[in-house]
């Protein structure tokens, strides 16, 4: 891990010196600026910047890391509930654009210019530098239209403040597209430099991409149900590719965090000292139902050594008053919340409910029931908690068995096993599916007291990109607001 940190530090120092040299030099013109020096960012050090800045350094905005585990109930707000009453302000996403989003353009540009990829590939093969970039790149503009809906893309990262919103749909479509072509750009010559995420390894970032093509794919599910529709389509060629998919816990992408405060898991540096939050009742009580395993890795024990949330959604007075009434209650465990916890981009256990739902849905001929209780598995084994015994008890309970519900049963099963680091996809496969079923905050303050179905779009695209943002709110059923449903979000 201390290899790591050097070699992350070591980038970011590079990335510092680089960027430096591209600026003007006083009034001297070009007279001292070697013409053997560089004169653009390492690749690779663009590359270390993106994966470090939405992995740790976003996950640490309250907006981004703990918003969305509040509306799927996993936490709840311990002193300031106003999240959890869905008092939400506009979030802005340059979070993503302006670093990330931007860092990956930047590679794909300097390995396709004629002018700079000879110096790019100093940091791996020009095209799978683009490959990669492209995977990741697609990743995320994912998530940032999942959230919002309708958002700058096609003409977005081109220098310019007013872009046009492209439609959701035709950014699903074009991101399967990328991914799918990405994984055949990888043409096999030097890895690349920079990757903190997947050490460069090609096979590795293709069960990523595959891996993602399925997870988008069966997002559409409501939009292309059939079975020889687009989406069942496109998941059954991601589930076929032969470069894989994630499918071991050993294929799991996680970003490996390390131990000094800057590098440290987010939600280590959420409880430094303080406990604004902790699992709600919904959470706990559900994995207490089940007699679930993970119970004793998800939370810490209370005061009086059993396991308690705290109910869910209450205002501030209800909240106090029944806080001095149990002054004890769980916390996050440590396994999730440590300095060196990591922190889960795409797991075994997600991609086989994944699966075990197309196979429901009568997309694929695998056999539903085995991939449920087969990711059941995946996540106790992930967490260490795995024994024969309890498992086959586990999948002969009634509350848990695959039944009479399927869809909800994997919907919910899949719910518990993204805690705690994928809170944006148990988000959008809750708006997806509806399940668990969850019951809105009692206090709500939103005006459509329910649980929100997207972001707001950021408070200065008015003012900074007013015509296109109004074109795009004109789009939305409920206006910008966070009770209008993105473009796969159907009742």
């Amino acid at each position: 891990m201390k290899y790591l940190k050097y070699k992350i530090t070591g980038i970011f120092l590079a990335f510092v010196v680089l960027i430096a040299s591209c600026k003007k030099a006083g009034d001297f013109g070009s007279t001292n600026v070697s013409p053997n020096s560089a004169t653009v960012p390492l690749p690779s050090a663009l590359l270390t910047d993106a994966i470090y800045r939405t992995s740790s350094a976003l996950a640490s905005s309250r907006s981004f890391q703990t918003n969305p585990t509040l509306y799927v109930q996993w936490l709840m707000q311990t002193q300031y509930p106003d999240e959890a009453q869905y008092a939400m302000a506009q979030i802005d996403w340059a979070t993503f654009y302006v670093n990330p989003l931007e860092d990956l353009q930047k590679i794909i540009q300097y390995n396709t210019d004629e002018k700079t990829k000879v110096y790019a590939a100093n940091s791996g093969s020009n095209a799978n530098q683009i490959a990669v970039a492209r995977i990741y790149k697609a990743y995320l503009f994912a998530m940032v239209s999942d959230m919002y809906g309708d958002i700058p893309y096609t003409d977005a990262l081109q220098g310019q403040v007013a872009a046009s919103y492209t439609p959701q749909d035709s950014i699903y479509k074009d991101i399967i597209k990328e991914l799918t072509e990405a994984i055949a750009q990888f043409d096999g010559g030097a890895a690349v430099k920079g990757d903190i995420l997947l050490n460069g390894s090609a096979a590795r970032w293709k069960k990523f991409a595959n891996s993602l093509r399925m997870t988008l794919s069966l997002r559409l599910s409501k939009v292309y149900p059939g079975a020889s529709d687009y989406a069942a389509t496109e998941f059954k060629k991601a589930l076929n590719d032969p470069a894989g998919f994630v499918d071991n816990n050993s294929d799991n992408v996680v970003y490996n965090y390390l131990s000094d405060d800057t590098y440290r898991n987010p939600w280590n540096a959420q409880f430094d000292g303080r406990a604004d939050y902790a699992p709600s009742q919904t959470f706990v009580d559900t994995l207490m139902s089940y007699d679930d395993p993970r119970t004793a890795v998800y939370f810490t024990k209370n005061g009086s050594g059993s396991y308690s949330g705290i109910p869910y959604g209450l205002k501030r007075d209800d909240l106090l008053t029944w806080e001095n009434a149990h002054p004890n209650w769980s916390l996050m465990g440590d396994a999730t919340k440590s300095r060196t916890a990591p922190g889960q981009i795409i797991t075994a256990a997600q991609m086989k409910f994944t699966r075990a739902e197309a196979a429901q849905l009568g997309w694929t001929s695998e056999n539903a029931q085995t991939l449920y209780n087969d990711g059941i598995k995946a996540s106790w084994q992930q967490w260490g908690v795995y024994d024969d015994a309890k498992y086959a008890a586990y999948i002969s309970n009634p509350l848990t068995a695959f039944s009479s519900d399927p869809i909800r049963e994997i919907n919910t099963q899949k719910w518990v096993a993204l805690y705690p680091n994928q809170q944006f996809e148990a988000w959008s496969e809750w708006r997806r599916t509806g399940y668990p079923k969850l019951i809105p905050a009692v206090n709500a303050v939103n005006q459509s007291k329910q649980i929100p179905r997207r972001y707001q779009y950021p408070a200065n695209e008015p003012t900074l990109n007013g015509i296109n943002y109004k074109a795009a709110v004109s789009k939305l059923s409920a206006g910008d607001t966070d009770n209008s449903r993105v473009w796969w979000d159907k009742p």
